[in-house]
């Protein structure tokens, strides 16, 4: 007897072992959820076993699935309504086997994909009901049954929910307490979702550019994020910014790229930004404006306005700042130079704009940050860093540059380099500095090409310890923009801006 209790104790011991060292199983925490299955890269069936084993396979935090139920109550996996033609809700299971997807697998039935899905511990199951096309009836009838095979087929510990019927995310709460269940359709604030003990949200990215301030709630109210479904690299780049939980997406190899980029995965947060989700003048919460026309120590040739919608304006994501051949007071030209100065000033970190630059011979658009205080006396003497600046006669390069009292272009010491940009006119790239405590680095989409490292603490060379500010213009003419002349058929000339962020560690 001792000898079998000992074994019986031991199994029991073992077996919660293995049940504990399951409950703690850290789950590929990517935050990548292959929509309806890894499907695109490889062409594969959407919602197919296929799809489901390629997003295990990319290591994929979530497989997304959608449910229906069909004329005899057979749950299936199939994202649209029909089947090939064949409308799911009224058709037999036997029915809908009449067709195939194209390599050849038959339409999975709930039971199959679970069976299938439980096989591994990576990947998890993200399980969405469908509403039904009939009533809401027949939507809670299927919620019930699903909730039934999750259980039924030991999948619960795989298996998240997720669904539009803010009814039916209830329903899925009450038949299985504790399970994680998210909404979808992007109509409920943030206190709702908690109050009714909903794990979370997974709306549309737009709805968090539209709802500005969601995203922090949620995380206050420990809610979890996802947004669906994300597709572009600028898109994910904004979420991934701004610390989105999870992304949904048809292009999951390319999250994974993408999230190798993030600023936000490298251990920087983001503490101002401008995204543009807005029209009109820039935002006065944030930007102020340089005005004049006394050349700006550069023999610059414009005249700089203030919030005049001719030379800025916020439009579709897009903050455009356009040089005008039209005369302003003393001056031949306008344009517009904005400053963070007052709304935010910071000392170290990392600062990208995502930009596509005017083209054309004297032009003179410029990414940079000057000193708020000025802590060491006037120009070069408390430094310049200039992130991005371009000359209309070089079409093909930007510089990045440093200015102190020791390195600056009068004396012909300034700290610069160039770099080859492909078609920096009708495409966008990210300009970045990244600004330590004992060094400067300069990126275009990544790329470090320039790096000016702290020598001493001789505020000549270094005074890089006192809040900076960003500006954003475009000049025309100057003792550089128009040292190979101008060409008067440019105008007008527009640098686009998709965002700023500045983030610090």
């Amino acid at each position: 007897m001792k000898h079998l209790l000992g074994r019986a104790v031991a199994t029991g011991l073992l077996m919660m072992i293995a049940i504990s060292s399951f409950s703690q199983k850290t789950w590929n925490m990517n935050g990548i959820i292959a929509h309806r299955g890894a499907w695109k890269k490889q062409n594969l069936p959407e919602n197919s076993i296929a799809s489901l084993k390629e997003a295990v396979k990319l290591g994929c935090y979530g497989a997304e699935f959608d449910v229906w139920m069909t004329a005899d109550n057979v749950i299936v996996v199939n994202h649209d309504p029909d089947f090939y033609g064949m409308s799911i809700e009224k058709s037999t299971y036997k029915q809908l086997l009449e067709k195939t997807h194209p390599n050849g697998e038959k339409i999975p039935t709930l039971e199959a994909y679970l069976k299938a899905g439980i096989k591994q511990k990576g990947t998890r199951l993200i399980l969405e009901i469908k509403s039904s096309k009939v009533n809401l009836e027949r939507s809670l009838d299927l919620t019930t049954r699903a909730v039934a095979a999750v259980k039924k087929y030991k999948a619960t510990k795989w298996v998240d929910y997720i669904a539009f019927s803010y009814d039916v995310c209830k329903k899925i709460l009450e038949l299985q307490p504790g399970a994680v269940v998210t909404y979808l359709n992007g109509d409920v604030a943030p206190s709702k979702l908690k109050a009714d003990g909903l794990s979370g949200a997974d709306y549309h990215y737009s709805v968090y550019q539209k709802n500005d301030g969601w995203l922090e709630e949620m995380r206050k109210l420990n809610l979890s994020t996802n947004a669906w479904t994300v597709n572009a690299a600028e898109d994910m780049q904004w979420l991934l910014a701004h610390h989105i939980d999870y992304i949904t997406t048809n292009e999951p190899e390319l999250l994974i790229e993408e999230r190798k980029k993030s600023p936000a995965l490298q251990g920087w947060k983001l503490v101002w930004s401008d995204e543009f989700n807005y029209r009109g003048l820039p935002a006065d919460d944030r930007w102020t404006y340089d005005e004049g026309g006394n050349g700006w120590g550069n023999n610059e040739l414009q005249f700089y306005t203030k919030a005049d919608s001719a030379n800025t304006m916020v439009n579709k994501g897009i903050l455009t700042i356009t040089a005008r051949r039209e005369r302003r007071e003393n001056r031949d030209y306008t344009s517009a130079r904005l400053l963070s100065k007052g709304k935010f000033d910071w000392k170290y970190g990392r600062v990208e704009v995502r930009a596509m630059l005017p083209g054309g011979k004297g032009l003179w658009p410029a990414i940079w940050m000057l000193p708020t205080e000025w802590k060491y006396g006037g120009w070069p003497k408390s430094g310049e860093i200039d992130i991005m600046e371009h000359v209309g006669y070089e079409p093909d390069t930007v510089y990045g540059s440093v200015h102190t009292e020791k390195f600056n272009h009068v004396i012909h010491t300034q700290v610069t380099k160039g770099i080859k940009v492909a078609d920096p006119y009708k495409s966008y790239h990210i300009y970045a500095a990244e600004w330590f405590e004992d060094r400067i680095d300069f990126f275009v989409d990544g790329e470090k090409y320039l790096s000016f490292p702290k020598k001493g603490n001789d505020s000549t060379s270094w005074p890089f310890d006192q809040k900076f500010h960003l500006l954003l213009n475009v000049a025309v003419g100057g003792n550089w923009g128009g040292a190979k002349g101008l060409d008067p058929n440019v105008y007008p000339a527009q640098l686009k801006v998709d965002y700023v962020r500045v983030f610090q560690k």
